[in-house]
């Protein structure tokens, strides 16, 4: 007779144990879970800060264990990720967030922070300055560091934080900003709305600080029913003498060209796009090149590495890349004709087939242009940007919410990475690239504001954080040297970032998201 073994039974035919399932008789009952207390219920309620740290540092404290046990490189079943990227994602996905008081419809236009020299009684100094535009046609000066050491008159702005929301009590670890200040003799009203702000001879992550940057601001108008568009350029490398009782932007400001049409966008190198093409300015005579002529708006435009070749974005949702050198002066410049055909999906539906010469397929421009470089974007063309690190690839977003990364060289083949969930159908939406290139950043119609991985195309933050649309962004470069992609910013104790500024109706915000 087999002997009884407690939680088995004996099976004669197979002549084996099998292990009895359930609770082994004459043991004790296992201890059932209490129901669940319907008052500890989570409620459908805004996410506390205290919350959202807690989470942030519960992943941090899980990518530090997995780095002592794995090294910088992770692997993982599903991928290799390098640590400190994974850390910086981390951080950037709960961004702090605060907005300005005081300080709606001045920078709802375009946005620049740069660094100058002010000219004090206990001497010269330096010092943060943004430079801010807007709809309405004002143009202000706000001082953003050390605020009251360089000046003491202006109006200050203090920061009320909007993101992460506070319930109750401060959330642990969230430093507030310092205030900003509204100079006095630092505002002015442009003859119409601020178009562009651009901004050279910052301190930028990828250019070594030779002593010989050239530090100047160039600021476009976009023109009005009764008078065209302006190109108004301001020199930096003078220190600057600021005094209440003058509009130091109006003395010091230079009215370079006037325009009898709209000007949408310009670039630091004094070359703006219009709406009847694209053009270049002589600083000293005001005189006008022209080097790509065309009847669809030039919404956008960038200058490249090289200083020869210029991407200009137009309505009609084509991406031109031109040559520079080739241009003439004038209105009526003679330049070489191009027909650069629409693709398939953007032939007008009332076109009839049969017509396969019809001038619908296809749209007329001057100038020097790569023909093979030429592609197509779902919609107007709203912002472009070039990527200091990685050479020939540039971000582009158009007017249907689309934006995507693109390789200069390999454009015909399409983009090389997406970033999926931006809200967008008719607005001049700006967005920003964080200055070690590893985010991107920008407001949406829905008054979202989203952040995405560069690299990997992942959203990373996606939040309302005004009641109007950030159509202006600025995400200035930080004042390092010799700083490259293969630098170990975080392992060498460098991960020094800069906050992102977003501007709306509403108001200035100021978001932080990395150390």
């Amino acid at each position: 007779m087999p002997q009884e073994l407690p939680g088995f039974y004996y099976d004669a035919e197979k002549n084996r144990y099998f292990p009895i399932k359930g609770p082994i008789p004459g043991s004790a009952s296992s201890r059932s879970k209490p129901p669940p207390n319907p008052i500890s219920k989570p409620q459908l309620q805004p996410q506390h800060a205290g919350n959202i740290q807690r989470r942030m540092k519960t992943k941090t404290a899980k990518l530090l264990h997995v780095r002592e046990l794995g090294g910088t490189i992770n692997t993982s079943s599903k991928r290799i990720c390098n640590f400190q990227e994974e850390y910086l994602k981390t951080r950037a996905s709960q961004p702090m967030v605060w907005k300005y008081q005081g300080t709606d419809r001045i920078a709802d236009s375009a946005l620049g922070q740069m660094r100058i020299d002010i000219q004090t009684p206990e001497g010269q100094r330096e010092t943060e300055i943004l430079l801010t535009g807007g709809m309405n046609g004002s143009l202000s000066l706000l001082e953003v560091e050390e605020v009251g050491q360089c000046f003491d008159y202006g109006v200050n702005c203090a920061p009320d934080r909007v993101w992460p929301p506070l319930l109750g009590a401060q959330a642990e670890g969230s430093q507030m900003p310092g205030y900003i200040l509204q100079l006095l003799g630092g505002s002015v009203f442009m003859p119409s709305s601020v178009s562009s702000i651009k901004v050279s001879g910052n301190h930028s992550p990828c250019t070594p600080d030779n002593g010989f940057t050239i530090r100047q601001a160039l600021i476009t108008t976009l023109g009005s029913e009764t008078s065209g568009g302006s190109v108004n350029f301001w020199n930096l490398a003078e220190p600057l003498d600021f005094s209440p009782a003058i509009s130091v932007i109006r003395h010091t400001l230079k009215g370079v060209a006037s325009f009898s049409c709209t000007i949408w966008t310009a670039d630091c190198n004094f070359n703006e796009g219009t709406n009847l093409g694209a053009s270049l300015v002589d600083l000293e005579t005001g005189l006008t090149s022209w080097f790509f002529r065309t009847k669809s708006d030039v919404l956008s435009q960038q200058l490249d590495q090289s200083g020869n070749i210029v991407l200009c974005g137009l309505r009609n949702g084509a991406l031109v890349t031109v040559d520079v050198r080739q241009r003439q002066e004038g209105t009526h410049a003679t330049l070489r004709r191009h027909q650069i055909s629409y693709p398939s999906s953007k032939i007008p539906k009332s076109l009839n087939r049969a017509a396969s010469n019809s001038t619908s397929k296809w749209f007329e421009v001057k100038g020097s242009v790569y023909s093979s470089r030429n592609i197509f974007m779902p919609s107007s063309i709203s912002c472009l940007a070039p990527l200091q690190f990685y050479g020939p690839y540039f971000l582009a977003s158009s007017m249907d919410g689309s934006m995507r990364l693109y390789d200069h060289r390999l454009m015909q083949r399409g983009a090389v990475q997406s970033y999926e969930g931006n809200v967008n159908s008719h607005t001049r939406l700006q967005f920003a690239v964080d200055p070690f290139e590893r985010f991107v950043l920008s407001g949406g119609e829905d008054c979202k504001t989203r952040l995405w991985s560069l690299r990997s195309g992942k959203m990373l933050f996606e939040e309302k954080i005004s009641d109007s649309i950030c159509s202006a962004v600025d995400w200035p470069s930080i004042k390092r040297q010799g700083i490259s992609p293969s630098n170990d910013i975080y392992g060498q104790g460098q991960n020094h970032g800069s906050d992102a500024w977003l501007g709306s109706k509403e108001g200035l915000y100021r978001l932080h998201c990395y150390e």
